[in-house]
């Protein structure tokens, strides 16, 4: 590599945090976080639209990428860079729409099934959980495991992977190494005594694995 070249910069950063309203955007943005999802429960109408551009501004102050969770209608209406869509919400979505807007697509999965929905929608990365068990909420999946990280990562190709899931900085690297090129994190910095300082023991820990 010369002196002029430089390394691509990746589609998401490795540390990959999900929270629930714009209040976390604002607290852990700041921190050096780079790819973040807001995923809200229990909001609707002008107020998804209200949140969704409040945490954009938030997010592209600090050089952040903002995945609006679900919402795709409004993410469009906000003028969001990108959405992340689960099985069902990418059912019932206008992709074409979703795409005409210029916005990039995330699409979750859990078996083979929905890895083939997902892949037929063309999207921008592609996420596998739960990779270890999770209490964050009730899943009918059993652990997927390094193994089918492995698996899932020789099966989308180039099309980045995301590992959700029971993820802590000690389970980080071996995920990574068996192919995940990126690491969504909810629980672990959630439930911490410091969650900034958790944060930025993830941000340190994954700096250089680009």
């Amino acid at each position: 590599m010369t002196v002029l070249e430089k390394k691509p910069q990746p589609l998401l950063d490795r540390f990959y945090p999900i929270v629930p309203d714009v209040a976390w955007l604002r607290r852990i943005v700041p921190l050096g976080v780079r790819t973040v999802q807001l995923r809200m429960k229990d909001v609707e109408g002008q107020h998804i639209v209200d949140a969704v551009r409040e945490g954009l501004a938030v997010a592209r102050a600090h050089g952040c990428q903002l995945i609006v969770n679900d919402f795709w209608r409004e993410a469009i209406a906000a003028g969001a860079d990108f959405v992340h869509l689960g099985q069902e919400d990418l059912a019932a979505a206008d992709v074409a729409a979703i795409k005409g807007a210029g916005l990039r697509l995330g699409v979750s999965t859990h078996d083979e099934t929905e890895l083939s929905t997902a892949l037929a929608a063309n999207p921008d990365y592609v996420a596998l959980g739960p990779v270890f068990e999770t209490k964050l909420k009730s899943m009918p999946w059993a652990p997927q495991g390094l193994g089918r990280v492995r698996e899932w990562k020789s099966r989308v190709g180039g099309v980045p992977l995301v590992a959700i899931g029971g993820l802590t900085p000690e389970r980080a690297l071996p995920v990574l190494a068996a192919g995940a090129d990126s690491l969504a994190v909810i629980t672990d910095f959630f439930t911490a005594e410091d969650p900034d300082a958790r944060v930025r023991q993830w941000l340190n820990l994954l700096a250089d694995r680009h």
